[in-house]
């Protein structure tokens, strides 16, 4: 996401050094010191109000009789530098009245401090390499003594506050290098670290257990000697107890040692090689759960997962065991988020199986059974015009809520959700949707659905343009992927950053250039249905909406979305007698997220070819939709609000 948040687009704060701010053109300039010293003051409140009689305070130990005055002065030069295209007598964004006093608000990812701090706190419970990766940008983010240049006595506890939380990163840092299994790497960072801090016992023990790990067991004994001189010398105290039991363990050779991830992996499936027999119903239901999970795992395991899938249903189609085949069908539990398949084949050959087994089970197999298979012919089903999958989801739905079991039902709204796009403008049920998913999932501990849900709200909330509740459902989702290791969250989350630069009001050039670098995310995603013609619809989107023509080289790749897009490029060639034709073929979109979008874009290329029925067309079916944001339920990108649409639409059409 912009790191605009609620303030100036582009602008970051940092007071891991001296203060200072910068936008996407470099350093902004914030005045004099006592400039500085108000930003800073504001930034350690961290979006608090405070108030101008606790800035004066705060700024002078002896506050002149103009005292006031000059901080409203210095808080209106911060404004026109923090917000210089901000128009005049307009509210501030980012530096804003509130009350008594002045409140900083941005974004948690606008200020360095409050990014570095977020990041630590998150890192403790993130597995060792994501943490790793996270905490390596943290530290690197300062660029010298916090709040450096102030002498003041709040600055002087904030800098002490940063600097010890800056100390325990450091050391959690080693601890992830270790649980990895590099101790090497761990050693140098941690020899300056006590070298600099001598009286932080972890420090000495994470040193003692680096050295030790990588084969040092004498360098290991002798750091231990040193901290138990130091703390003996400089404080008159023995080392505690955490250091005091490592060197007995050293001594006596019985360290834990960290078991390597890929050894426990070698370790398991061997044993389960040598104990469950091959061709068993137990090895069949055992290789769907590892399909799903290499399904998260995005990129070539995606693509594994989708063609493999195939052949345990067929296998287990094979045994002549409706129940067992229903198990290997609805284990398959990984909702789309996006509501066009990657597979259209392999999806329409897992729905025939799915009712096939559906109409094979006995009366009285599982209702839960019965609910995933239902469930699973809605999801299949998603982006298809027809009956069956709205009815399939809705038969899942009611089956589930009967029932007493909290996964089953997730599955059933997310394929419920996978089915809620008979007719544009329906953003705020699905919001309502994404809300009882997100509340079920957190409660039972449902990662996927979690993650799922949180996007779904996060695609609703734009398209009802309320970014700041997007916004959080876009963070809440990133964490639980970071934390889970779910790569494929971050590439939503990169195209809803290029959304909001756009829907902000960004230049058409730097809106562009937000889409193309969001667009870097989906080579190697392994989902082609997100992907194939995503970059050049979304820039005709943009151009479109801002009346800039659809100039696009011939070559230009539309994917599924050539239908709505030609006749806009023809007339942007001069070729209007073929924009006529084309206009006329246009057929209707598919349900899903992007129906809103290709629908102006058809209304659009009528108004430009004077095709009064397929406007008519678009009209209607733009209608219901006509508070909300056209293509911004998609999470990532937009034609404008539906209600400009609209209004070229009717005075087409009332012409």
């Amino acid at each position: 996401m912009s790191r605009a948040g609620r303030g100036g687009v582009g602008v970051t704060i940092g007071v891991l050094g001296p203060v200072a701010a910068w936008d996407d053109t470099g350093p902004l300039d914030l005045r004099g010191p006592r400039h500085r010293a108000v930003l800073a003051r504001l930034v350690a409140a961290r979006g608090r109000v405070v108030p101008v009689g606790r800035l004066v305070d705060d700024l002078w130990e002896h506050p002149p009789a103009g005292a006031v005055p000059a901080v409203r002065t210095f808080v209106a030069a911060l404004r026109r530098s923090l917000e210089p295209g901000r128009a005049p007598r307009t509210p501030a964004r980012l530096l804003v009245t509130d009350g008594p006093g002045y409140a900083l608000r941005a974004d948690a990812d606008a200020v360095d401090a409050w990014r570095f701090e977020d990041a630590v706190v998150r890192s403790r419970d993130l597995a060792p390499g994501v943490a790793l990766d996270l905490l390596d940008a943290a530290i690197g983010a300062w660029r010298g003594p916090a709040y450096a240049g102030l002498d003041e006595p709040w600055a002087r506890t904030e800098r002490a506050r940063l600097a010890e939380l800056r100390l325990a990163a450091v050391e959690r840092r080693a601890d992830a290098r270790l649980a990895l299994g590099r101790p090497d790497d761990a050693v140098a960072d941690l020899d300056a670290h006590v070298t600099e801090h001598p009286w932080r016992e972890e420090g000495w023990r994470l040193l003692a257990l680096a050295l030790y790990r990588a084969g040092r067991q004498a360098d290991a004994l002798a750091v231990l000697r040193r901290a138990r001189s130091m703390l003996a010398d400089e404080l008159g105290v023995d080392p505690g107890p955490r250091l005091a039991a490592l060197e007995t363990e050293i001594l006596r050779q019985s360290v834990p040692a960290t078991p390597s991830p890929g050894d426990l992996w070698a370790d398991a499936t061997a044993a389960y090689q040598r104990t469950v027999a091959a061709g068993s119903r137990a090895r069949l239901e055992s290789t769907v759960g590892l399909l799903r999970s290499l399904a998260v795992a995005g990129g070539e395991g995606l693509a594994v997962a989708r063609s493999q899938r195939l052949a345990a249903v067929a296998a287990a189609e094979q045994l002549g065991d409706p129940e067992l085949t229903a198990r290997v069908v609805g284990a398959f539990d990984v909702p789309g988020v996006w509501t066009r398949s990657d597979e259209p084949a392999q999806a329409e050959q897992v729905v025939a199986a799915a009712e096939r087994t559906l109409a094979a089970l006995p009366p009285g197999a599982p209702a839960s059974a019965r609910a995933r298979l239902l469930a699973t012919i809605a999801l299949e089903s998603r982006g298809i015009p027809g009956a069956r999958g709205p009815e399939a989801a809705r038969e899942a739905e009611l089956l589930a809520r009967g029932l007493d079991d909290p996964a089953v039902l997730a599955f059933a709204l997310a394929g419920r959700y996978l089915q809620s796009f008979e007719r544009s403008g329906l953003a705020p049920g699905r919001d309502a949707l994404g809300a009882e998913l997100v509340a079920l999932s957190a409660r039972h501990g449902l990662t996927t659905f979690e993650i799922f849900a949180h996007l779904v709200r996060m695609q609703a909330l734009s398209a009802l343009g309320q970014w700041d509740p997007a916004d959080e459902h876009a963070s809440a989702a990133a964490t639980l992927g970071r934390k889970h290791e779910r790569p494929l969250v971050d590439v939503f989350i990169r195209w809803y950053g290029a959304l909001r630069t756009t829907a902000a009001g960004a230049p058409a050039g730097v809106a562009e250039a937000a889409y193309r670098d969001a667009a870097t995310t989906l080579d190697g995603s392994g989902m082609p249905g997100l992907a194939h013609g995503l970059l050049p619809l979304a820039l005709l989107c943009l151009r479109v909406w801002r009346g800039l023509p659809a100039d696009f080289p011939d070559d230009t790749d539309w994917g599924p979305y050539a239908p709505w897009a030609r006749p806009l490029v023809m007339i942007a060639q001069g070729r209007r007698s073929d924009a006529v034709a084309a206009a006329r073929r246009t057929p209707v979109p598919p349900p899903g997220l992007l129906q809103e979008a290709l629908w102006c874009l058809a209304g659009r290329a009528a108004v430009q070819v004077g095709d009064r029925r397929l406007a008519g067309r678009a009209r209607t079916a733009l209608a219901p939709a006509a508070q909300e944001i056209a293509g911004a339920g998609s999470g990532v990108l937009t034609a404008g609000p539906v209600a400009l649409h609209l209004a070229a639409l009717d005075e087409f059409l009332g012409g």
